[in-house]
């Protein structure tokens, strides 16, 4: 018999099922009935795409206030293995105000793949997630068709049911170490860090599927990249950041333990389209203001480490900082947009006056905070 391509089922019944790298059912349910489609096909035309400027809410206000995701946008989520990502991407996965959610896992622990299974289905969330995975125990090849398995379904419901899909890849840099296995035993010539050249295309062929159509059908892909010592010059995140739109950084902040967004390395290059548009109008000023003053709060702990005198304003702006990390950054956050922009302009008025915060005086007039 003549061996095809990898294909998946598509129909309306993938939705709340998990399934593994070639699209069999792994949850003790039925088999799919359905249209067969090869997965990996073209992205979509540049014709036929929208620009995007829809706002995705994850609640997260490191991401929402700071890095604003749009849909159609692709993002990654850079981190250090050690970080709690997965629970990141499993309350996205939860909150986002999405039609459907794709979680495609690769060289998930058993741990990680029971931890998406219970969330989802304790949160009564699985009728809109579907999951590809490929666990540790799974061959490492397998995970190569995971990306393709998991946009073939959401290219489905994107294009065929108009509906906004969000698609979350975790983890890339496993994709990649299965890329250079395969490319190993094919004698290809090693590139940097000893990833196949092909790498750049390997990955944008994934991330150049999120698209936002004219229709109202979207797909936005938000994907884990773990870094080996917070190592971004590693080929794997350099690629990465020459395709996608920005990158959200996660790390821990020590002075108040938690794990926050990095306002000064994450960035959304989109979130100009939504950001006082889709949002309250004060935003981008609050938002600019704020890293400014957690800035500011930076310079000052540099001249505490140095043994140097600390001015009134910079112990404010150290005490600010505190504040901001624990009720904002932090990815334990959930707030809407509208209560991340009152909460911040609750920080500037306890500690700032307006004049400091340095934001239009009518905006000040219409939302510091009257005592």
């Amino acid at each position: 018999m003549a061996s095809k391509a990898p294909s998946l089922k598509v129909s309306e019944q993938l939705s709340g099922r998990f399934f593994n790298a070639y699209g069999n059912p792994i949850d003790g349910g039925p088999e799919i009935e359905g249209r067969e489609v090869e997965i990996g096909g073209p992205s979509v035309n540049p014709v036929r795409r929208k620009q995007p400027s829809e706002l995705i809410a994850t609640g997260i206000a490191g991401i929402d206030l700071n890095n604003t995701l749009v849909s159609g946008q692709k993002i990654p989520f850079f981190a250090d293995p050690d970080q709690p990502f997965n629970q990141v991407m499993a309350t996205v996965a939860l909150r986002a105000k999405a039609d459907k959610i794709i979680l495609g896992g690769m060289g998930m622990t058993n741990d990680d793949y029971l931890y998406f299974k219970n969330v989802f289905s304790n949160a009564g969330a699985l009728d809109r997630i579907i999951c590809f995975m490929n666990t540790t125990e799974d061959p490492a090849v397998e995970r190569l068709l995971i990306p393709d398995m998991s946009l073939t379904a959401a290219e489905y419901f994107a294009v065929e049911k108009n509906e906004k899909v969000l698609v979350l890849l975790s983890d890339m840099t496993s994709y990649a170490d299965a890329l250079a296995i395969v490319s190993n035993r094919m004698d290809q010539i090693p590139s940097k860090d000893s990833m196949p050249g092909s790498l750049y295309s390997d990955l944008a062929k994934i991330y150049e599927k999120a698209v936002q159509f004219p229709s109202g059908g979207s797909i936005t892909i938000i994907a884990v990249t773990t870094l080996s010592g917070g190592d971004i010059t590693h080929a794997v995140p350099d690629n990465t950041g020459y395709i996608t739109e920005g990158q959200l950084f996660l790390r821990r902040d020590s002075d108040i333990g938690k794990v926050i967004v990095d306002p000064f390395r994450s960035l959304s290059r989109l979130k100009q389209l939504v950001n006082g548009k889709k949002t309250r109008k004060d935003h981008p000023q609050v938002m600019n203001a704020a890293v400014r003053l957690y800035s500011d709060a930076a310079n000052a702990k540099t001249k505490l480490e140095n043994g140097f005198d600390l001015t009134d304003y910079d112990e404010r702006t150290l005490n600010f900082a505190k504040d901001y990390s624990n009720q904002l950054l932090a990815i334990d956050v959930n707030l809407d947009t509208t209560e991340m922009l009152d909460v911040a302009w609750k920080l500037f008025a306890t500690y700032f006056q307006p004049e400091e915060v340095n934001i239009k005086a009518e905006l000040v007039e219409n939302y510091w905070p009257k005592a």
